[in-house]
């Protein structure tokens, strides 16, 4: 089991910038596709975006396609999540998700499909 731990949230504009950092432990994240998930106050949590182990392949929830980069450093163990254009209806708490697969270009969108969350970072952007 990998221990994902997440930083960089906090308090921003509309239109500003935030970068998320997933740092991994316990297993090299090489072995693992990754994914960013959200959840909004009374809603149910949602994807954002998805990496496959290689890093070649994304994916991306609709509404922040051109907004928001996933990327991965395996050598530093770390996925990351670039968010920028920030509008209010992103304020969430962002967790980040693994799960080890055998692909290196696979990726995953349902949070049923990940084994292994982090406790998550608050975003909130203010209008």
């Amino acid at each position: 089991q990998v221990q994902l731990a997440e930083s960089g949230g906090g308090l921003v504009q509309a239109g500003g910038s935030l970068r998320l950092s997933c740092a991994a432990s316990g297993h090299f994240l090489s072995s693992y596709a990754m994914g960013w998930f959200r959840q909004a106050p009374g809603k149910e949590r949602e994807f954002v975006a998805a990496i496959s182990r290689s890093g070649g392949t994304t994916y991306y929830l609709e509404s922040v396609k051109g907004r928001f980069t996933i990327s991965r450093d395996n050598a530093e163990n770390t996925v990351y999540l670039q968010m920028d254009s920030l509008k209010p209806e992103d304020t969430a708490v962002y967790y980040c998700a693994a799960r080890t697969t055998d692909g290196s270009g696979i990726y995953y969108l349902s949070e049923y499909e990940y084994s292994d969350w982090g406790q998550g970072t608050q975003v909130v952007v203010s209008s």
